[in-house]
């Protein structure tokens, strides 16, 4: 008999930011899978092209309450139900946190918390008149321990893992799970240009346990899983998915040493 532990066939899936990247990945995953996918962005032809078999998209700017309203009932009119919110939308600046604009940090919030929130709670409340669904929200190993240079982007990751835990509490009652996916340093096209330095490289290497970068096609196991019926027990955690770089500090010693270091 087939094993239907994982199986995610005949779900109805929204992706936010599903035309590129870690989005674009998870959606084709579920498409794979037999799952009916939608992909919202802001750039019509990018999510034209995105889209595959049983892949269908709705332009959205989620940074838009009343784009994200018309978009989740337009799903819900298609479709009837919303099985799997994948929210993953979002957007970084690296700078200095002195150097930051008030418009650069109100977009970075805007989309990556106050979107997320809004884009969470339009679907949730179909999920809890269906009394069932469940909720993905894109975290980050920053949320582990912010990263240099970028710390709005930390910031609305931090907000974000708050709110994951937060809407568990409450829409546990009602049959509806939520949990976080937390990256780690993956190599997508928007970070290749970043990755493509040797030192970079190196200090990956060096500060990654499994000592390589993550590809977007290492997270589609974890999002498969949360969205199946072998996570039915599952809420309110955040799963990293870094290749063990938030097990711990991996300092340069080499070798033995015969030292005896007293606390």
């Amino acid at each position: 008999m087939p094993d239907h532990l994982f199986d995610v066939e005949n779900t109805i899936v929204l992706v936010s930011g599903g035309s590129r990247g870690i989005g674009l990945a998870i959606a084709q995953a579920f498409s794979q899978r037999g799952a009916t996918v939608v992909i919202t962005g802001r750039d019509e032809a990018s999510l034209i092209d995105a889209c595959g078999k049983n892949m269908t998209y709705r332009t959205c700017d989620i940074a838009d309450e009343t784009s994200i309203k018309t978009c989740v009932d337009s799903v819900v009119s298609e479709h009837g139900r919303i099985d799997t919110l994948v929210n993953c939308a979002g957007v970084n600046t690296r700078k200095p946190a002195i150097e930051f604009t008030t418009a650069e940090y109100d977009k970075i919030m805007d989309i990556n918390l106050r979107g997320s929130f809004f884009m969470s709670q339009a679907v949730g409340k179909q999920m809890i008149l269906q009394k069932s669904g469940n909720q993905i929200n894109i975290d980050s190993l920053s949320t582990h321990g912010p990263l240099t240079n970028v710390l709005p982007y930390a910031m609305s990751k931090s907000g974000l893992s708050s709110m994951t835990r937060g809407l568990a509490q409450e829409w546990g009652k009602h049959g509806v799970r939520v949990n976080g996916l937390a990256p780690g340093f993956i190599l997508t096209d928007l970070t290749e240009k970043l990755w493509s330095d040797p030192g970079m490289h190196a200090w990956n290497r060096a500060t990654t346990p499994l000592q390589r970068m993550g590809s977007v096609s290492d997270l589609v196991g974890t999002a498969i899983f949360l969205a199946s019926p072998a996570a039915a027990f599952l809420t309110g955690q955040i799963i990293r998915v870094d290749g063990g770089a938030s097990a711990g500090i991996n300092w340069p010693i080499t070798g033995d040493f015969d030292v005896t270091m007293n606390d």
